[in-house]
């Protein structure tokens, strides 16, 4: 029932201001190091796993050069520190539109009983928004990159998705004194999670895998498989994401995902070389 695709979304994106909430984060480790430690003991006999990256430097999620930030006039600056937007290149309905066929990107296309199957996941409210807000996620890191623009587009992303998740709640029966407690844990763990991904895309594989046992499974991954193939999934579709047009993203909010499991998942890392015939075409 809550999976039902929501059509009050669409009224309500455009008309309702961001949602803003602190956010904290959890310092734990030491479950997902364990199961680490498990899998790094694993008999080679079995299915052969990615390498571990580590690094102990920093590094930008795209390796391409940054843009630079858009120089804006002191009028806007002020206008922006007062809590409004400025006047951005696109046109900020196209971006709101864009934003919401983003997020519904993430609920659509996604194959939400794959990552229940695999990772063990009760198919219940929580965990669809587990997933779910890991992919959005995703979608903020690519629209950060984006100026003014994708930080504007990104507020509404988010404001989508929590108009999303309430009018779920509302579908499944949930009264309000509940859904009002249920909507600020979400919340609360939402941009926790957003800190610890941040923080794991950034660093190395022992990091990133610390965020998603403490975020996505809840510390409940005993199976350090399941883990594995979460770390491989996120360095996997990050670096095919940030492939994408960031205008095309800004104008359509057009975003296609990798298949949670591939029979070859490190060929998608590797940059395609474009093939000749004998006439050289």
């Amino acid at each position: 029932m809550y999976r039902r695709p929501l059509q009050s979304a669409v009224r309500n994106i455009l008309s309702v201001s961001a949602s803003k909430a602190t956010f904290g984060k959890t310092a734990d480790q030491d479950g997902c190091l364990r199961a680490l430690a498990v899998a790094a003991t694993t008999p080679s006999s079995q299915a052969q796993c990615r390498t571990l990256h580590s690094t102990r430097q920093l590094s930008t999620v795209k390796e391409t050069p940054q843009a630079t930030e858009e120089e804006v006039g002191a009028f806007t600056k002020l206008i922006e520190a007062m809590g409004f937007t400025g006047p951005l290149k696109y046109n900020k309905w196209k971006i709101k539109i864009a934003a919401l066929r983003m997020y519904t990107c993430c609920v659509e296309r996604i194959n939400y009983d794959e990552f229940f199957e695999k990772c063990s996941l009760p198919d219940t409210l929580n965990s669809w928004f587990l997933v779910a807000q890991l992919h959005v996620w995703m979608c903020l890191v690519r629209m950060r990159q984006q100026g003014r623009e994708g930080k504007y587009m990104c507020r509404y992303i988010v404001h989508s998705m929590w108009e999303d998740v309430e009018q779920r709640s509302k579908i499944m029966g949930i009264d309000a004194v509940q859904r009002k407690e249920a909507m600020r844990a979400m919340t609360e763990n939402f941009y926790a999670a957003i800190f610890g991904y941040d923080e794991g895309i950034l660093s190395d594989d022992t990091v990133l895998a610390a965020a998603l046992w403490r975020n996505f499974f809840s510390r409940q991954c005993e199976d350090p498989r399941q883990l594995e193939l979460m770390v491989e999934y996120v360095r996997k579709q990050m670096q095919f994401i940030d492939a994408l047009d960031g205008e095309d993203l800004l104008l359509t909010g057009e975003v296609k995902w990798r298949p949670l499991v591939e029979e070859n998942a490190q060929s998608i890392l590797k940059v395609t070389t474009p093939t000749y015939n004998d006439t050289g075409l």
